[in-house]
């Protein structure tokens, strides 16, 4: 076999074999093939894409490239969510707590953030003390015994799909619907779940600006996933404007747990329980959608989903008195509102806008080198659809260096605010 023939097969738009996307990813990894090949590859693919056989051999190969969990010696179904990013989505902080607390076994593996989309794994890290590093025999001894850990991704995790990203992003080969949701299904498969829920997000803060280019690519995760043996759902969500209100490490980790305790803003609330509806369906727990939201709202109701948010803290090494007192959690030195300079509607928001806002505060990364301060970031007290009057506080900016004019300026405009109405904007556009 040769790789010049297999990339001209591709170029000509032939389906290619299981066995010619095995011996790409194989000379890949281990640097056989050269990558001016893999380069010349990659473009044929965006060309002409790949059949839902062709993406899931491609991410079975991907997958195999390094390690895969078992986590066959875990009790009952072990169930997984992915959200494909956003601005303020502290989702499995909420929902992990929930359906674990409900019974099902939840074993998740994170990454971390970088640009204007915040990472699980940074989060938690806001919580003092707390590991998101546990060997693999305590990550599996830990979901059986509470039912949840989450722990960062391994190196050895999927090292094809970080040679093939680093190509991607530098040979304008990154939009391709096949080589994104192998990307991802090749890390939730390595992870070893039994059932996977995927919340692909479209918008001004997502990777997918419209809701038909998050459904293609909810569709073809979910083709991978199925073909695969796994059980695997989609939630097609907004972000148009950013998720709950807190943006940055240890403001997200508040509103978690006041989500946790029944006090978190609406469409945060609403997303984690259809979320967890969803789950606790993937798990065998409830029947049907009826059962699972009841399970979900009573959990919340009763104080489990909180306990078990402690109980998982501190197991990881967390200082659980930051749960039960969140203001020991890190604080920024100043607390600035941002005033609206005009009365009306807020008919738009630059999530994305927002997002870089809270990364150059310190909040996020540009590069993966830089260092996070979990303390600073936005909390953003408007919607679409909201009145607002002039000199009314649309943001608190927490931050611990003086704020520029420009900054200021720049996080001003963030906000569309014009003197006609605007309808809510509906967080969840369907499920799959």
């Amino acid at each position: 076999m040769r790789m010049i023939e297999i990339i001209a097969n591709k170029r000509d738009g032939k389906q290619l074999t299981q066995e010619e996307i095995q011996y790409w990813i194989s000379g890949l990894t281990s640097g056989e093939i050269p990558d001016y090949q893999s380069s010349a590859m990659l473009m044929a693919i965006v060309l002409n894409g790949m059949s839902d056989v062709e993406t899931t051999h491609l991410t079975m190969a991907m997958m195999h490239s390094g390690d895969v969990l078992d986590l066959s010696s875990i009790e009952g179904i072990k169930v997984d969510k992915h959200s494909t990013g956003g601005v303020g989505d502290k989702t499995s902080l909420v929902l992990g707590p929930i359906v674990a607390s409900c019974g099902a076994k939840v074993a998740k593996m994170s990454g971390r953030g970088l640009g204007h989309t915040g990472g699980t794994i940074d989060k938690l890290e806001a919580i003092p003390g707390f590991s998101v590093s546990i060997s693999q025999k305590e990550f599996i001894d830990q979901v059986n015994r509470i039912s949840l850990s989450i722990v960062g991704q391994t190196g050895s995790l999927v090292p094809a799909d970080k040679k093939l990203y680093a190509l991607r992003d530098v040979t304008a080969t990154v939009p391709s619907i096949p080589l994104i949701a192998s990307s991802i299904m090749s890390k939730k498969l390595a992870a070893g779940a039994n059932a996977i829920l995927l919340d692909v997000k479209y918008g001004d803060g997502a990777f997918m600006h419209t809701p038909q280019k998050a459904e293609e690519l909810a569709k073809a995760m979910i083709a991978i996933g199925q073909l695969s043996g796994r059980d695997t759902r989609a939630m097609i969500t907004d972000m148009n404007q950013p998720l709950g209100l807190a943006i940055g490490n240890a403001l997200e980790v508040k509103e978690a747990i006041e989500t946790l305790k029944g006090h978190g803003p609406a469409d945060f609330t609403e997303l984690c329980l259809q979320a967890a509806t969803l789950m606790l369906m993937q798990a065998k727990i409830a029947a049907d959608a009826e059962q699972g939201r009841k399970l979900a709202e009573d959990a919340i109701a009763s104080g489990a989903a909180f306990e078990k948010l402690k109980e998982f803290v501190a197991a990881q090494g967390g200082d659980v008195r930051c749960i039960e007192d969140p203001s020991r959690l890190a604080q920024a030195k100043f607390v600035t509102p941002l005033k609206s300079e005009k009365s009306g509607t807020v008919t738009a928001i630059k999530a994305t806008q927002l997002g870089i806002s809270a990364m150059k505060l310190g909040a996020g990364r540009a590069t993966k080198d830089d260092i996070i301060n979990p303390a600073v970031g936005l909390v953003v007290y408007k919607k679409i659809g909201d009145k607002i009057s002039r000199g009314e506080v649309l943001i608190d900016i927490h931050h611990d260096t003086e704020l520029s004019d420009e900054f200021v300026a720049e996080l001003n405009t963030s906000f569309i605010i014009e003197q006609k109405n605007a309808e809510p904007v509906a967080l969840i556009e369907k499920i799959l």
